[in-house]
């Protein structure tokens, strides 16, 4: 009926489900465990079930996201990207491609969206440079 070494088609689909139901009540189980080591004594929280701490995986689940780590979205749809991007530079005159380049080389650099993670080193330095001179040396 079946080939030699070979397990049947409803064998494998049962092995999955079982693993997976096995998983899913470690991961109940585990989150509960965690929950009630800490949570109570730290901050006095509740003590919780298995059924809470299967509830508080699927919340953090989908406030968090699902699988793919950081950048996980934008990883899958690269390719997509970088062929849009290719057919706008493309399009783009001599001028726009310039202000593009330009615009990308001062990205990460202060005084844009990012300068806040900077020292602002910088900035007092030439704050101090402009500072009339007042004859004071105390």
């Amino acid at each position: 009926m079946f080939k030699r070494g070979r397990k049947p088609k409803a064998l494998h689909i049962l092995k999955f489900i079982v693993m997976g139901v096995v998983f899913i009540t470690a991961l109940g189980f585990g989150i509960r465990e965690l929950w009630n080591c800490l949570i109570p004594d730290l901050f006095h929280g509740p003590v919780i079930t298995f059924w809470q701490g299967l509830g508080l995986c699927l919340l953090g689940k989908l406030l968090f996201g699902w699988h793919g780590g950081p950048g996980g979205g934008f990883k899958r749809n690269r390719r997509a990207w970088d062929e849009k991007l290719k057919e706008r530079y493309a399009n783009m005159t001599p001028e726009e491609r310039e202000k593009m380049k330009e615009g990308l080389k001062n990205w990460c650099r202060p005084n844009n969206r990012f300068s806040r993670w900077y020292d602002d080193t910088d900035v007092l330095t030439k704050q101090e440079e402009t500072k009339p001179d007042t004859g004071t040396n105390i």
